[in-house]
């Protein structure tokens, strides 16, 4: 598999009941799959870090972006993506 198709999201917000739903049943939608997906509550505030597969999925990465982020604006959630290469850019020591 490509890093080109793999893909970072970050979640995070108030904990709120669907969170985890919304975000899931969109990527379910758009046939992007779920490779590794952790999440905790730590106080009342929801964290969420997911690594995706967007090969399956007709959108480009700029429209799931964009999409992800609206959603997020809906449920009260900072949505944010990133492609897996410049994430790892980002975050090297």
């Amino acid at each position: 598999m490509s890093k080109a198709n793999r893909t970072i999201i970050s979640v995070v917000g108030k904990d709120t009941v669907g969170i985890i739903a919304r975000v899931c049943t969109y990527l379910s939608n758009n046939q992007i799959n779920v490779l590794d997906i952790s999440q905790t509550i730590l106080s009342g505030f929801f964290t969420m870090m997911m690594i995706v597969d967007l090969s399956g999925s007709d959108k480009a990465f700029e429209e799931v972006q964009k999409e992800l982020t609206q959603i997020g604006e809906e449920i009260g959630v900072d949505i944010k993506c990133q492609r897996e290469e410049i994430f790892e850019m980002m975050h090297r020591v």
